[in-house]
């Protein structure tokens, strides 16, 4: 048997951590409030809403609570994480709503305004109130839907805004050479442009503002123009199409992937930050 002496390794090869050799090494992360993390042995994903000296309670998209201690074995954006206690600098007492924003406790909901946000429909505004709706209610903000931008001229020269009443639109597909772009540019230069806000997003359906991520795919798929764009979608993720019933049921289980304002694209979030903001600045118009 032939023998080596240690002189013809220019290292010893059993040194260091070699179990771990070509594992990802975990980050270290403190837990915060609002934070969305994955438990990685029984794939639970929610928001931190609750952290004590040993644990963090995580909240999924339908409300459940579970409860982890606190350590190695959680999972952020697939990244291995080991989670620990917040420093005392990090003041993680105060809570967030799902947009991001600092909850104030015991705050009760302000009577409405009269300026109100317009949208396209109902799932427009169903995705809005998960992520915005304790924002909105803090500042007293309605969110109605027309059932589509073609209604939006009648509805303002029906109920026009004015001072004290600032209207706010989110316009689906607002791209260059859109039908919905050019009812806009006529609205927007139309006798109501001084107290109203249009917006828009680049996609056909609110349903592509979630980060595809979120229900299994890569992206979006492309679904063909003589295809309508919701069954095409729910055809692509396996799910039943045949009537707006199942449609309807489609959504429910989309929209219930949706923690919070992370999951939302960022072409989505800018522009509902950008219309709360416009009608809740009424003092301006005084």
């Amino acid at each position: 048997m032939t023998e080596f002496s240690r002189g013809d390794y220019s290292e010893d090869v059993l040194a260091g951590d070699w179990r771990s050799a070509g594992r990802p090494r975990a980050q270290i992360v403190e837990a915060r409030l609002g934070l969305v993390v994955e438990d990685g042995a029984s794939a639970w994903c929610g928001s931190i809403v609750e952290i004590d000296r040993q644990s963090v309670a995580l909240e999924d998209g339908k409300g459940r609570v579970r409860r982890f201690p606190l350590g190695p074995g959680f999972l952020i954006d697939g990244d291995p994480t080991n989670l620990i206690r917040p420093s005392t600098s990090s003041s993680p007492s105060r809570k967030v709503t799902a947009s991001g924003s600092f909850a104030i406790a015991d705050a009760k909901a302000r009577i409405a305004r009269q300026s109100r946000i317009f949208v396209e429909g109902r799932h427009d505004a169903e995705l809005i109130e998960r992520v915005w709706g304790d924002d909105l209610r803090a500042e007293g903000v309605v969110v109605e839907y027309l059932e589509g931008v073609d209604h939006l001229k009648d509805e303002l020269d029906a109920h026009p805004p004015g001072p004290g009443r600032r209207i706010g639109v989110l316009v689906d597909h607002l791209v260059a050479g859109s039908k919905e772009t050019a009812i806009v540019n006529g609205i927007s230069s139309g006798p109501h442009a001084a107290h109203l806000l249009i917006v828009g997003h680049p996609y056909v359906d609110i349903w592509q503002a979630i980060k595809p991520a979120r229900v299994g795919l890569d992206s979006w798929p492309d679904i063909p123009r003589d295809v309508e764009w919701k069954h095409g979608i729910c055809e692509a993720l396996g799910l039943p199409h045949a009537d707006q019933a199942d449609i309807a049921r489609a959504w429910k289980r989309i929209l219930g992937t949706v923690r919070g304002y992370t999951d939302l694209e960022p072409a989505l979030l800018g522009k509902v930050e950008h219309l709360i903001d416009f009608v809740t600045a009424e003092a301006d118009d005084n």
